[in-house]
């Protein structure tokens, strides 16, 4: 039982220890263990699973660094430089673009979850709009106006909010993942609050944000601002 105790000792120390110190401790744990009796060695057994249990099941925090981006801390985190959305959503209150971090932040890197959660619409923030000569009216086609959209929205300043964190303001984007237009609807959503079916993919900017007060006023703002911070 003297070994049981000098491993009692141990546990405390063997938490707080670097991963290189934690193995010694296992390795020590184990051979302690050999010499056991079966009913001291369960407990010994179960101590040290306690002790991997706490270092493995909260979150940890990085300090961003000059080069650094989510992909690349995912990689370090998690081994997988595809996982980056995790760290994106664990962090959304720090981050306004997945594509923009600044060194000295610091970031929340959870546990990995069983499934990782899909990318944001938009990466960062859409490119300033070259300087154009000035054309005739009839030469401006609909279309390619709306693509910029820089109006007025359903909401006010929260309507604003959504249209710059999701679109940039482009009326037309589809991304990877199917949502579309100003507000980034997915299709289901689109249909669910007054949106022809027919029109998603190239429906007007009057639609988009008639759909988008539908959707105020029905189910308010959850839709978006769990997603925008807006």
């Amino acid at each position: 039982m003297a070994g049981v105790a000098a491993a009692f000792c141990l546990a405390p120390q063997a938490l707080a220890d670097t991963p290189t110190a934690q193995g010694a401790a296992h390795h020590a744990m184990v051979a302690d263990a050999s010499r056991l009796d079966p009913s001291s060695a369960q407990l010994l057994s179960a101590i040290e699973q306690a002790a991997q249990h706490k270092a493995a099941s909260g979150p940890s925090w990085y300090t961003v660094k000059a080069g650094d981006s989510l992909s690349a801390i995912a990689g370090r985190a998690y081994h997988n430089q595809d996982a980056w959305p995790v760290l994106y959503w664990a962090n959304r209150n720090k981050i306004h673009w997945a594509n923009v971090i600044e060194p000295g932040q610091v970031l929340r890197i959870p546990v990995k979850p069983a499934r990782i959660p899909d990318p944001p619409a938009m990466l960062g923030p859409a490119p300033a709009p070259a300087a154009q000569v000035s054309a005739p009216a009839s030469a401006i086609v609909q279309g390619a106006a709306e693509a910029s959209y820089s109006g007025g929205a359903p909401g006010g300043s929260f309507g604003q909010c959504v249209i710059a964190r999701e679109s940039g303001g482009n009326a037309q984007v589809m991304n990877a993942t199917g949502h579309y237009g100003l507000y980034q609807f997915s299709a289901s959503t689109w249909a669910a609050y007054g949106g022809s079916p027919a029109d998603f993919g190239h429906a007007s900017v009057a639609e988009q944000s008639q759909v988008f007060a539908n959707a105020l006023a029905q189910g308010g703002q959850s839709n978006w601002s769990a997603y925008d911070g807006c």
